[in-house]
């Protein structure tokens, strides 16, 4: 069968940038006036999730020296719902991996799945909040906030679901989940929220936005009183410099990588086009992509493959690399099982793509939509097929860098990736 030719061209996003993180969060964090609130020797619960979330590491460690300017106590808590196969060691060793350890941080890491009941909503859900984090003194709630996967409303993901699903742990994830099943997902949000704010010591939110190249684009530091009103002007801004596909109508988007440090449903339905349908692109999605083939798994994703199942395709390696169990409990929890469906597979990429192609339409195989990404956060350099090279000269946002050329296969038959550094 006759492949496409490929080009390598680069998108250009507007993309504002913290240049000084430590300073930055400092500056932040300082015009709440926080030591009017917080004595000498008090302990303060600072959050740290399961998403790979751009120099998280180093924004931690900024919040937690704040805090030690306060002559407080900074405590690092994991809060990530299920993640982690719903296990203390697991999420302990994904913030681990991502830089957050007790060493960098100079703070005591407490993890545990142990939660208490701090309150019922008025629709009589049990609010689960993460037990250490209950014991200290106050919460700094700090997250990343930027279009849900799944959800639409005017808080999505954020400094909301942080207080819902990162501190109300397996516990408080699979209850809330199952609760918007039945109510819709800002009713739960704002009543969840509420109880979290009213009972749980909440001192400040961190909310982080990153820019189009996977970048710090912003950081604010968000007073209890503001978190709703705040969170809403901040997802408008996150919504804006999401990155985006160069094109919108796409045969086959062949993926080098998917997991939990790129998106919570491990490639980002925002991006894709598939947040509303899992195998199908709706009126209500911006962008129409036809079949989808992951390549990979990230390594940070230790095995959880939640949202495999929304692509069309994989090869045997991805396959073989899921981890079942953690994989299951995730996308359980979530209200999403069909996240964990392995898709049809090939020994090889090669043969992927041969029994992929067909199935885009009329076009040939060789005059096909193709585009190959890193992964759904990393779309600054991408693959794109021949047929889209009259759109790319015309348009300002788009640059050849190379090509086109045959698809680079190796000697086992398997793709070469866009880029050749792996996805933090």
């Amino acid at each position: 069968m006759a492949f496409p030719r490929m080009l390598r061209i680069r998108q250009k996003f507007h993309a504002p940038k913290v240049e000084d993180i430590p300073a930055e969060v400092e500056r932040q964090l300082a015009s709440l006036n926080l030591k009017s609130k917080v004595r000498a020797g008090q302990t303060i619960a600072i959050t740290a999730g399961s998403r790979g979330i751009a120099n998280i590491a180093v924004i931690t460690k900024a919040i937690c020296d704040h805090v030690k300017s306060l002559e407080a106590i900074p405590v690092i808590i994991p809060a990530m719902g299920s993640h982690g196969g719903g296990t203390a060691e697991g999420q302990r060793e994904i913030i681990e991996g991502y830089g957050i350890t007790e060493e960098f941080t100079g703070a005591e890491i407490r993890s545990s799945m142990e939660t208490v009941i701090v309150d019922e909503t008025p629709q009589g859900i049990p609010v689960h909040f993460d037990r250490h984090a209950f014991n200290c003194d106050h919460v700094i709630v700090s997250g990343r906030v930027k279009p849900h996967t799944g959800f639409v409303g005017p808080i999505e993901s954020g400094l909301h679901k942080m207080m819902l699903i990162g501190l109300g742990k397996h516990a408080g994830a699979k209850i809330y989940h199952r609760a918007i099943l039945d109510y819709s997902f800002p009713e739960i949000i704002r009543a969840v929220a509420d109880c979290v704010l009213q009972k749980c010591g909440i001192l400040a939110g961190v909310a982080i936005v990153e820019n189009a190249y996977d970048e710090t684009g912003m950081i604010a530091a968000v007073a209890p009183e503001d978190f709703y009103e705040r969170e809403c002007e901040i997802l408008k801004i996150a919504t804006e410099w999401m990155p985006r596909l160069p094109f919108k109508q796409i045969g086959l988007l062949i993926i080098d990588e998917i997991g939990k440090n790129i998106s919570g449903s491990g490639m980002d339905t925002n991006i894709i086009g598939r947040k509303y349908n899992d195998h199908a692109a709706t009126d209500k999605d911006e962008f129409k992509v036809k079949r989808i083939f992951v390549r990979g798994l990230t390594e940070a994703t230790h095995g959880n493959a939640c949202g495999l199942g929304m692509a069309e395709f994989t090869n045997r390696r991805t396959a073989e690399s899921v981890d079942q169990n953690i994989t299951k409990i995730n996308s359980l929890t979530g209200g999403h099982p069909s996240a964990a469906a392995i898709p049809a597979h090939y020994d090889t990429d090669r043969e992927v793509i041969e029994n992929a192609l067909p199935t885009t339409g009329l076009a040939e195989p060789e005059h096909t939509k193709v585009v190959q990404i890193p992964d759904t956060l990393r779309l600054g350099e991408v693959l794109v097929s021949e047929v889209f090279v009259s759109e790319v000269e015309s348009r300002d946002d788009l640059e050849i860098i190379s090509g086109p050329n045959e698809m680079a296969f190796d000697s086992a038959g398997n793709l070469e990736p866009v880029l050749r550094e792996r996805s933090h």
